[in-house]
């Protein structure tokens, strides 16, 4: 497969189960990826993995401005522009009623899920105008589209990228850059780990098999699943895909 061939590729939250495995996907389409995470040693467990000379990693923190800014300008530098951004990082925070949920956490799960969206886009969108368009892709979540108990802020984070993906998408269209979110369900990520320990604590097993039941695929998405509707997104066969939200998540959409 070679439908990125000379494309290079941004994936934030690169370090975690979706990251790593849009970064195997695109590598095997023939992308060169640069993969953003706070911890260079996570990094660079992930790129030996890879174990390819067309990935590498850059930390950073994507809610700063200046090392968003520098993460753009590596790519730049070690692969000569910015063709796709996979603005992926994000965190879930913890499982509270929201009369519960502290004011300080609940602007961090902001700021890396919505804030650090549009700082990577707002420093992607420079690189690309250069390259004549590119594609972005937002993870958003079927939490994006419906409310979740116990998880109030990254629920509004993730209704707020699509508002956010909506306007770059309107912005960006006379450039030639297409921006959309990709919305998964639950999937096996370490994230849903935590998310099931603050479900139910104690519980884990019990609480992931009756999030599987409610899904009408009866299981949970595997970050391959998520990761092939990527794919799609950022490759030239939707050219014509822009401002959209896309849903990856086993029927949950349709209940």
């Amino acid at each position: 497969m070679d439908q990125l061939t000379g494309k290079v590729a941004v994936i934030t939250g690169g370090a975690g189960g979706i990251g790593v495995a849009a970064a195997k996907r695109f590598v095997a389409a023939g992308a060169q990826v640069l993969l953003v995470d706070l911890q260079q040693d996570q990094l660079d467990k992930v790129v030996a993995d890879i174990d390819s000379p067309r990935v590498s990693g850059f930390a950073a923190d994507v809610t700063s401005a200046a090392a968003s800014q520098a993460y753009i300008a590596a790519a730049v530098a070690r692969y000569g522009g910015v063709d796709i951004l996979l603005a992926n990082a994000g965190i879930e925070g913890p499982v509270l009623p929201m009369m519960d949920y502290d004011e300080l956490m609940f602007d961090k799960v902001m700021a890396v899920n919505v804030k650090g969206v549009w700082l990577a886009m707002k420093y992607a969108f420079a690189a690309m105008r250069k390259r004549g368009g590119g594609s972005i892709v937002v993870t958003s979540s079927t939490t994006g589209i419906q409310g979740t108990r116990g998880i109030c802020a990254y629920t509004t984070s993730k209704h707020a990228v699509i508002g956010l993906m909506r306007n770059a998408a309107l912005e960006g269209a006379a450039d030639n850059i297409r921006v959309n979110t990709v919305n998964p369900s639950p999937t096996e990520t370490l994230m849903m780990r935590r998310l099931e320990a603050g479900f139910t604590p104690g519980d884990e097993a019990g609480a992931h098999s009756r999030i599987a039941n409610s899904i009408p695929l009866g299981r949970y998405g595997t970050p391959e699943d998520v990761a092939n509707l990527m794919l799609f997104l950022v490759g030239d066969d939707s050219r014509f895909l822009t401002g959209g939200v896309y849903m990856a998540d086993g029927g949950v959409s349709a209940t």
